[in-house]
């Protein structure tokens, strides 16, 4: 599978288009466009009669088939996403930061804002890993959400290129890992404050005034889970806190959505959390201005267009192979 589905699928429109598609067998003919078929071999003006027959029936198959496809309930939710350096030392996270800029890029290009949540920068501008919260803010359709178009990001991305670090221009394979979470509202995932531990501390890396100076990083602990969260992007002790529990409230959410999926014996898609280079999903290969995505076999030579926030091509492609696996049924799998 592709992606976690949500129960719930939407068949407005379906009654409504299914009366304007005459009842025949998918791929067969109507009675009309056989009429003008037959018709056609005697004046030219039924031949293109049925011609014009045959691409509405097509249109309108297509159309009925997507209305059949079970919709993800979730489609038109805000996400969280994080992107973890693995593989490859400085380089990793020199490609996490280039898949940041992408998903910033391609995020302003649909209108969704974005915030930063917690971010640790490496000595060369790198990632080691950076947590953002991506919301479409009311502009996503069901089938437009951050989470419709980005929920297929998750895995293991791999990237090969001369490194700028590399001094003899040999090309280094390393990779970087991508998360995407559903965004929870604190109605969604109720937290008790006794589960928690919260811990202090002082923040690392560059920064203003007031990093490295106070004590305003904080460091969440989930005590039923062991799940641990940290933030100190933010000047406040309360903001940090703030941001960390979003986060927190994500992953429970994220945690309790694969347990009710395993419980019902649902084939649960893997958002790999260790960085393994052999378990990728995607490749971007500089020297080729290369992209390609292991899992539905996409290929395409605008690896610098994409890298820059241009993802509708990859995208669409593993969106029309997830409603193909759909239609195809479970046992297809």
């Amino acid at each position: 599978m592709l992606t976690r589905t949500g129960p719930g699928h939407s068949a407005g429109g379906t009654a409504s288009l299914a009366r304007s598609c005459t009842p025949t067998r998918s791929g067969s003919r109507s009675p009309d466009e056989a009429a003008a078929l037959e018709l056609g071999e005697e004046d030219a003006s039924f031949a293109a009669e049925a011609e014009q027959l045959g691409r509405r029936r097509a249109e309108l198959e297509e159309q009925l088939q997507q209305l059949l496809v079970p919709r993800d309930s979730n489609d038109a939710k805000d996400i969280i996403l994080e992107v973890k350096a693995g593989e490859g030392g400085e380089e990793s996270a020199l490609f996490a930061g280039d898949l940041l800029r992408m998903y910033l890029r391609y995020a302003e290009r649909q209108g969704w804002k974005t915030e930063i949540l917690d971010a640790t920068v490496t000595g060369l501008g790198g990632y080691k890993d950076v947590t953002v919260a991506v919301k479409s803010g009311g502009r996503g359709s069901a089938g437009t959400g951050a989470w419709a178009r980005l929920k297929y990001e998750g895995g293991v991305h791999r990237v090969q290129r001369v490194p700028v670090t590399e001094s003899q221009g040999r090309i280094h394979t390393s990779a970087a890992g991508v998360l995407v979470m559903l965004e929870a509202d604190p109605v969604e995932v109720t937290i008790d404050p006794n589960d928690l531990r919260v811990d202090v501390f002082r923040s690392s890396g560059p920064g203003g005034q007031s990093v490295n100076t106070t004590d305003s990083a904080v460091r969440i602990t989930h005590l039923p889970t062991g799940i641990v969260v940290s933030c100190q992007n933010e000047k406040s002790q309360l903001q940090n806190k703030e941001q960390a529990l979003r986060i927190l409230r994500a992953r429970l959410l994220a945690q309790a959505q694969e347990e009710a999926d395993a419980q019902a014996a649902a084939e649960r898609r893997s958002q790999v959390r260790t960085v393994d280079r052999s378990q990728r999903i995607r490749t971007y290969n500089f020297p080729e201005n290369r992209i390609s995505d292991h899992r539905v076999g996409y290929k395409a030579y605008n690896l610098h267009q994409v890298i820059d926030g241009d993802l509708d091509a990859v995208i669409s492609a593993l969106i029309t192979a997830d409603r193909a696996e759909k239609m195809a049924g479970p046992d297809a799998a």
